[in-house]
């Protein structure tokens, strides 16, 4: 299955991205706590500090979020690299201050640790290494350079330096377990996320589908009397009219197509999985020329090929889902086609494939994350102005209950069209053999002849 999407064509879960307002306001707190600290420090203990130093850094950590205001709305999301970008500069201005202020001797050095933590949980693990990584260098430096710590007038406080390397492990081991634990925490929270996403979405695909039903079993009903009165007018105009008319032929053509429509609205009520029988089972090849027979009056030529193959040739059941599936996809690219549509076949002994190719337009690069959705259409047909997408939706979601992935893309330049392609795991669709036929040949085949006939023969 693809990957979902939401209605403005932005994936509908996956994304780690980390609403501004957020670093924002965790910004504003980090300056109010550094502020009143630094003050405090200064006027209420009376330490010396270099105080002009000290409030010009938060001042440079206000002035970015004062910018970042009024540049961005608060509801917007920031990119990975960007979020990562803004911890990154949260780590440097609280390692220029822990420099003005005794370096790894202050008590708030493991204020370092909350940036790291945060990336933890928004960012992907390389991002989160990376930003771990810089804390590290900016420990290990603090560690040998440093202005003294804030102390009272004219004593100086020197702590060892096996405490001070204490304190940079303490800080380092803090940073790994802190990190790798909330990551954890983090993750299963998103992945259940992300699985109650697809659930929803999945839910929503099949009440499309479940009211598009009634819709089907209206539609028979209602067009089956005028079917019926087209169908039986044909016949007498086609009685009347002599073979050698040159309206005859299109007068075949209305009756044939008549009577597809009818057995279309018939298929409408079994489109779900039926049980296998003696003759529901046909070769992969088979299967492809049901599908194709029905679009050769349309004049477009479209060739049935084979490309890549490993093995012998599937055998698939004879599913109404898979057959209205791929006839409704074949439709549109013969709708969409300026002259050719080619039609695929490949198979390994892991996957089964099914290629279908257009020589359109091509889907619009501005939906082409979105098809299959219902109401998303990208291309208007030769024949009409455009339609309402409800056949690539039913399509794919008929075509996804059976097992399948499907895949849209365009051809690659100079090339010109549509590309289609459904996929299924071989041992998802792939029945064995057909009934009454040894190692892929008649079971009354003549035992002289040990060869398996050409897997795409009717390719």
């Amino acid at each position: 299955m693809t990957a979902p999407v939401l209605l403005d064509g932005t994936p509908a879960f996956g994304q780690r991205n980390v609403r501004l307002d957020t670093l924002i306001r965790l910004r504003w707190l980090a300056v109010f706590g550094q502020t009143v600290t630094v003050l405090v420090v200064a006027f209420g203990f009376g330490f010396p500090l270099p105080l002009g130093a000290c409030m010009l850094l938060i001042a440079a950590s206000a002035f970015l979020n004062v910018v970042l205001r009024l540049r961005f709305s608060s509801s917007r999301r920031l990119s990975e690299p960007n979020t990562a970008i803004l911890l990154a500069f949260d780590i440097l201005q609280l390692a220029g201050l822990l420099y003005l202020t005794g370096g790894l001797f202050n008590p708030f050095a493991f204020l370092m640790i909350a940036p790291v933590m945060i990336s933890a949980t928004a960012l992907p693990p390389q991002k989160t290494v990376l930003l771990a990584s810089l804390v590290l260098v900016m420990a290990t430096l603090l560690a040998i350079h440093h202005f003294p710590l804030p102390w009272y007038p004219g004593e100086l406080l020197e702590l060892p330096l096996l405490f001070v390397g204490g304190v940079w492990l303490a800080l380092t081991c803090s940073l790994a377990l802190m990190g790798v634990f909330t990551f954890r925490v983090a993750e299963e929270a998103r992945q259940l996320g992300d699985a109650l996403a697809a659930t929803e979405l999945i839910l929503a695909r099949e009440q499309h589908l479940s009211a598009l039903d009634g819709l089907a079993a209206a539609a028979a009903h209602e067009l089956g009397t005028p079917l019926a009165t087209i169908a039986l007018v044909s016949k007498e105009l086609e009685r009347e009219i002599e073979p050698s008319s040159p309206h005859a032929e299109d007068i075949h053509l209305l009756r044939s197509q008549t009577d597809r429509c009818r057995e279309i609205l018939r298929k409408l009520t079994t489109l779900a999985n039926e049980p296998d029988g003696h003759f529901d089972r046909m070769s992969l090849a088979q299967l492809i020329e049901e599908v194709v027979a029905p679009t050769r009056d349309f004049g477009i030529e479209v060739d049935v090929t084979r490309g890549g193959t490993t093995g012998r040739e599937p055998v698939v059941a004879r599913s109404p889902a898979i057959l209205y599936g791929l006839g409704n996809l074949l439709e549109n690219a013969v709708d969409f086609a300026e002259s050719h549509v080619t039609v695929t076949a490949e198979w390994s002994e892991s996957e089964v494939s099914i290629t279908i190719e257009d020589d359109g337009r091509g889907f619009s690069e501005t939906v082409l994350d979105r098809l299959g959705d219902p109401y998303v259409t990208s291309r208007a047909t030769r024949s009409s102005g455009g339609g309402l997408g409800l056949g690539f939706f039913i399509a794919k979601t008929l075509l996804e209950r059976t097992g399948a992935h499907l895949a849209f893309s365009n051809r690659r330049p100079p090339d010109r069209g549509a590309v289609v392609k459904v996929h299924w795991d071989r041992q998802a669709v792939d029945l064995g053999r057909l009934p009454g036929t040894v190692d892929g040949r008649p079971a009354d085949a003549d035992d002289g002849d040990r060869s398996l006939p050409d897997a795409g023969a009717y390719l």
